[in-house]
């Protein structure tokens, strides 16, 4: 059982508190149209086992499968063959604490695309940032 943890590399998370209620949050992370402003456009629809595409622009399209919908508080999908996105969100007072959590990366995999997972690790560590304050910005107008 130990060999299983040997490769594993630490999920990516981001945590910030948005000044939105969770309501709107939500609607910006659970729906094809909240998920297209911030994030990327997909086929997404918030249906437990719902199979959809992210339109990854010059990555092609990435299959998709939800797999934990838990309104207004969690939603979990996998992304490609390897990864699986959560997003979570917590309620204080007027405010939403909204975490992501990018998993399932090995350090001895590689992506459909043949880069190795500690390299693509940390270029989505980074690009997370951004697409992050794209959604507090989104949720915050």
């Amino acid at each position: 059982m130990e060999q299983n943890n040997m490769g594993k590399l630490p999920d990516i998370r981001h945590t910030m508190l948005l000044n939105a209620p969770i309501s709107r949050v939500w609607e910006a992370v659970a729906t094809s149209e909240g998920i297209a402003a911030w994030f990327m456009p997909n086929s997404f629809q918030p249906v437990l086992g719902y199979e959809f595409v992210l339109h990854a622009g010059p990555f092609g399209d990435s299959p998709c499968k939800v797999m934990e919908l838990e309104p207004p508080h969690r939603l979990s999908f996998t992304w490609g063959k390897d990864w699986t996105v959560t997003f979570e969100l917590e309620e204080k007072g007027e405010q939403t604490e909204f975490t992501l959590i990018h998993g399932g990366w090995t350090a001895d995999q590689v992506t459909e695309f043949g880069e190795a997972h500690e390299l693509v690790r940390g270029r989505m560590d980074q690009g997370w940032t951004g697409i992050v304050a794209a959604l507090a910005k989104y949720v915050q107008e």
